[in-house]
């Protein structure tokens, strides 16, 4: 009792100056990486992992309540029913009150944690009103990317060696082309696995998603502040699976447009998968027009 308690307390002191800061206001950019010793969630940096902060902080007050009452419960009935005090025991085996109470309790308590888990989970799922997707999948060991909303360019981003680090990169952290997207943005993330399941994984940001070859995934992200928000694959993939490092980069619109431009012909350049051409349609015939139309159409209805 004493040291859930301990864990408790710490968990929210640490935790109240993360939300605080996390709930509004301008700052110059924000890093979403465990650091020495934390024992609490990291910070959040958008609104699903403010969800996930607001359902741990709930869990924790119903542990800690249950705790306090059990043993409480405990150390009365170590103490009303020791030797000295009742020699001759009760053999009483039933009591129709306790065995109620004991059982609708928990039961109350179970649904007062799946209505909010339910919810959160739902929330986690996808977003109706996404401003970007980007195509995410996972290969033994690293990851692709791909941003079919910019031009359809893509690229691999691999960690940076331990011999390569430049100062302030984090080891086993960094890579060498980070997932760049725009803040305040809601980014619809979609997985897939080319070998085996991995699992795109960024705690400050509340998302993880496995991606599983054969199967496409959803999940969304948004981060409301600008910053680096780093995760890893935490899907025992391979031997390399610890390997496999996520940088999310959160930059103001006008630098993210910047971004792209540079990146659609930087990686075209680099002999990555070139941007997808527009399919003129000015000069087909109706007939034409009508099955791009309804192409475009099923292309879109599946992406939603």
């Amino acid at each position: 009792m004493s040291a859930t308690l301990g864990v408790a307390a710490i968990s929210l002191l640490q935790g109240a100056p993360a939300l605080a800061q996390g709930s509004g206001g301008a700052d110059s950019g924000i890093v979403g990486a465990p650091v020495p010793w934390g024992i609490d969630l990291q910070r959040a940096g958008g609104p699903v992992k403010e969800s996930i902060h607001d359902f741990n902080q709930l869990v924790l007050w119903i542990i800690v309540a249950i705790t306090v009452f059990v043993g409480a419960l405990l150390a009365y009935v170590v103490w009303r029913f020791r030797a000295e005090a009742n020699p001759v025991p009760s053999r009483t085996s039933h009591h129709t009150l306790l065995e109620v109470a004991w059982t609708v309790l928990p039961v109350l308590i179970l649904l007062v944690i799946a209505v909010p888990s339910f919810r959160l989970i739902y929330y986690q799922d996808r977003t109706q009103e996404a401003d970007l997707t980007i195509n995410v999948t996972g290969r033994q060991w690293y990851w692709h990317y791909a941003y079919p909303d910019q031009g359809n360019f893509a690229f691999d981003s691999y960690p940076v060696q331990e011999a390569d680090l430049k100062p302030g990169q984090l080891r086993n952290l960094d890579v060498d082309e980070p997932l760049v997207v725009p803040v305040g943005k809601n980014i619809r993330i979609l997985t897939n696995g080319q070998d085996v399941i991995h699992s795109f994984f960024v705690p400050s940001l509340g998302v993880q998603k496995y991606t599983i070859p054969g199967r496409t995934m959803e999940t969304w992200m948004r981060a409301d502040h600008t910053g680096t928000y780093y995760g890893q694959c935490n899907q025992i993939c391979g031997t390399n699976h610890w390997f496999m490092p996520i940088v999310v980069k959160a930059v103001p619109q006008a630098e993210f447009d910047a971004w792209v431009a540079g990146a659609r012909q930087r990686f075209a350049a680099e002999g990555g998968e070139r941007p997808a051409q527009p399919v003129a349609t000015a000069g087909k015939a109706p007939a034409a027009q009508a099955a791009a139309a309804d192409d475009g159409a099923v292309l879109a209805e599946l992406r939603r």
